[in-house]
């Protein structure tokens, strides 16, 4: 304690517990402010990157030189238990010696890649989705790390728009429940444990709705939209105790987020009562320029800083403008002590102004990271996230007694584009191909064949002749053809998202052999492929799934585990009928099947319905849904009604169910969409096996924001489905709400 902080902070307060969230800590911030002299409070609001071209931050003067007089509350891209604790030190010289926080974008795994975010909502496995969060927080916080930029909770519509991949998909009751496993996962029991990281919501708000799919786009929409859409999953990462959030890029309904008052003091701050802190995105507050919405920085520091944006992440607005602000009355003192009091507040929870050094301990690195305990949850998840398009004539599960299997395509040997987009770089990784899961599955009693056919985004055919000559030797041909790791993510827009250059005439090359065909797409987003869709026999939709990925697949191929992925967006035949998703709101003019186009709310070219649906997803069971009981059905506002009905495995495959839960209400004073996904429950059964499955349904589940945004339910009729996807209902039953 007294070789960390100062003699007269040290006789501010007796630290007895950093870690205890309770009036004490309070306390304890009042004290460290009041010793604090303006630019110190200044240089708590600054965030800097850790990286740049003199390699290590502890190779950069003039960055030690900010850190030793207190001008930073933050780094980010900062790794190591070394690394950081060499930079700790350098802040401990400071007047103050308030330590640093350490933040990085662990949105995926940090030392063991799991599956892109989006591929592990395909899994629609809550406690999965924690304890892949929980691993990667644990080997995070052994290396130094503090906080992630995670989870990512924007609702995406638009698979055009790249960063897609970092999230929870298109619904919004799904994405909530993913929201509050991933920071349930990162934070564990609570900041202060060792193997807790600080989780950052973001990108607040609406950053999914991008117009036109491009990135950093302007964001347009109504205020119900905003409410019953867009932030219910900020809300949830709320209420499960994020730490931080973090500001959008976009501009909604024409004011950028970073300066948004409504959304960050208002609502958050506000009407929510949040009391963790809010960091831009990366250089946000001085692209309020750009905008248009501010002239110079240092109007930018003021807007934002007014709005409740508490950190400055990279855009240098803060440091050289707040104090002239403060001077020139224009951004009050007590403005400066909140932002500053909210970051100090975490820094106490985690432990820092107790030890700065407890995290970067360098055993516990050691023993933590890699471990075959993380690899094996990296393969488990992998192997949950991979959705089963088609499966015709029982085309998988493969035999285990084939003899010679030929692996074809670009992706098919490819190690590095299984770590996918946003994942941490190592020297020496270890990711496996499906080249190599399937060699490690098959071992020597079945000879793989290997060709590689084209390149991802080739225009030439050239390699088509030996990929077929190898596929007709083949008792099977696998295929693996999709995106490389950097055509999906953030700055990744496409207006094209059709399988890239020529892989599908490659598919098409090798079915016309007629030997049979498994089409392995590996991707950041959905795809179009509606050749594939159409004519190969099995389709498995294997995104990228990390560390195990080749592994996971083989696993998957053979049947060592059945598919249970289903869908978290929706696949369009077509970019011309994007933004396409499920709970579409209904129209005067509904266009019931795809012939009925004639003055309806329908295409010309083109059907309405999507390739693959929301919630779409086979196994290589079937599974037979039966008995729907209500205990009512009419129901009080203050009453609930017992759903039931009888689930059967009638395959003969043990396997999981998702089984998904969803309502409509069928006259409201806002029009509601034709059904929304309200519960959903993942159930294994064995063989033969038969569950009873239940849910409830209480007024919360049929209340909605009406025309004055007020949230609540309305009596009227309603629509409860049960299906296995949004467009295969398999049960059905009216029931009414009254007063």
């Amino acid at each position: 304690m007294k070789k960390y902080l100062p003699f007269a902070l040290l006789l501010a307060f007796p630290f007895t517990d950093a870690l205890a969230q309770d009036k004490k800590i309070e306390k304890k911030i009042d004290s460290v402010l009041k010793l604090m002299t303006l630019d110190e409070k200044i240089g708590q609001l600054n965030q800097y990157t850790g990286g740049d071209a003199t390699g290590p931050i502890t190779n950069n003067p003039n960055k030690l030189k900010d850190i030793k007089e207190g001008k930073l509350g933050s780094l980010l891209n900062v790794k190591g238990a070394a690394e950081t604790r060499k930079v700790q030190e350098a802040a401990m010289q400071s007047r103050m010696k308030i330590p640093l926080l350490f933040g990085l974008d662990v949105i995926h795994g940090y030392r063991v890649t799991f599956p892109i975010p989006l591929a592990e909502a395909a899994s629609w496995d809550l406690a999965e989705m924690e304890n892949a969060a929980r691993v990667a927080a644990r080997e995070t916080a052994a290396s130094g790390v503090h906080w992630t930029f995670a989870p990512m909770v924007d609702i995406a519509r638009d698979p055009r728009w790249g960063r897609v991949m970092e999230g929870a998909g298109e619904d919004t009751y799904l994405g909530s429940q993913i929201a509050k496993a991933r920071v349930h996962g990162f934070q564990g029991k609570g900041l202060g444990n060792l193997d807790a990281i600080m989780a950052c919501a973001k990108h607040f708000a609406a950053y999914g709705a991008a117009i036109a799919g491009r990135d950093y786009n302007a964001v347009d929409m109504s205020e119900h939209t905003l409410w019953e859409t867009y932030l219910p999953p900020f809300k949830a990462a709320l209420d499960a105790g994020a730490a931080t959030f973090m500001n959008s890029f976009n501009t909604l309904n024409g004011i950028p987020a970073t300066g948004n008052t409504y959304l960050q003091r208002d609502i958050l701050k506000g009407k929510w009562k949040y009391t963790g802190f809010v960091v831009s995105d990366w250089g946000s507050i001085g692209e309020m320029i750009n905008h248009g919405y501010a002239k110079n920085k240092s109007e930018a520091a003021e807007l934002a800083i007014k709005a409740g944006s508490d950190m400055d992440m990279e855009s240098r607005s803060y440091l050289p403008s707040l104090a002239k602000l403060v001077q020139d009355k224009k951004v009050s003192v007590a403005l400066i002590d909140d932002a500053v009091r909210r970051i100090l507040r975490k820094k106490f929870e985690l432990g820092l102004f107790d030890d700065p050094y407890r995290f970067s301990n360098v055993e516990r690195e050691k023993k933590e990271l890699n471990s075959a305990e993380n690899r094996a949850a990296s393969l488990k998840m992998a192997e949950k996230s991979i959705v089963l398009l088609k499966n015709e004539k029982q085309t998988l599960p493969l035999s285990k007694d084939l003899k010679k299997i030929a692996v074809i395509g670009p992706l098919a040997k490819s190690e590095k584009d299984m770590q996918g987009f946003w994942s941490i770089a190592w020297e020496n990784d270890k990711l496996v191909s499906l080249y190599e899961g399937l060699k490690n599955k098959v071992g020597d009693k079945t000879e793989l064949l290997y060709a590689k056919g084209c390149g991802i985004s080739d225009s030439s055919k050239t390699g088509f002749a030996e990929a077929v000559e190898v596929a007709k030797q083949a008792d099977v041909v696998i295929i693996a053809a999709g995106e490389t790791l950097d055509m999906s993510g953030e700055a990744k827009s496409k207006t094209n998202i059709h399988i890239p250059g020529v892989q599908e005439d490659l598919i098409k090359a090798i079915q016309a052999t007629g030997k049979p065909v498994v089409v392995l797409l590996m991707a950041g987003r959905p795809l179009i492929f509606n050749w594939t869709a159409d004519n190969v026999p099995a389709i498995m939709y294997t995104w990228w799934l990390g560390s195990e990925a080749g592994n996971a697949m083989a696993n998957v191929l053979f049947g060592d585990y059945n598919p249970a992925g289903k869908l978290p967006m929706t696949f369009p035949r077509s970019e011309g009928q994007i933004p396409l998703y499920y709970n579409y709101l209904s129209t005067g003019r509904p266009s019931n099947s795809d012939k009925d186009r004639n003055y309806k709310s329908a295409y010309l070219d083109s059907p309405n319905s999507p390739r693959f649906a929301f919630g779409h997803g086979l196994s290589y069971t079937t599974f037979d849904y039966s008995a729907l009981s209500l205990s009512k059905t009419q129901l009080t506002m203050n009453d609930k009604i017992n759903v039931s009905f009888t689930l059967k495995n009638t395959g003969k495959y043990d396997g999981e169910e998702v089984v998904q839960l969803y309502l409509q209400d069928k006259f409201a004073s806002v029009v509601r969409p034709v059904k929304e996904l309200k519960d959903f429950q993942k159930v294994s059964l064995k063989a033969g096996e038969a569950k009873n499955i239940s849910f409830t349904i209480d007024k919360e589940k049929l209340s909605f924001y009406n025309q004055q945004l007020k949230w609540g339910a309305e009596a009227g009729d309603f629509k409860l489905m049960i299906g296995t996807a949004s467009d295969k209902i398999k049960l059905e039953k009216d029931f009414t709400l009254t007063n």
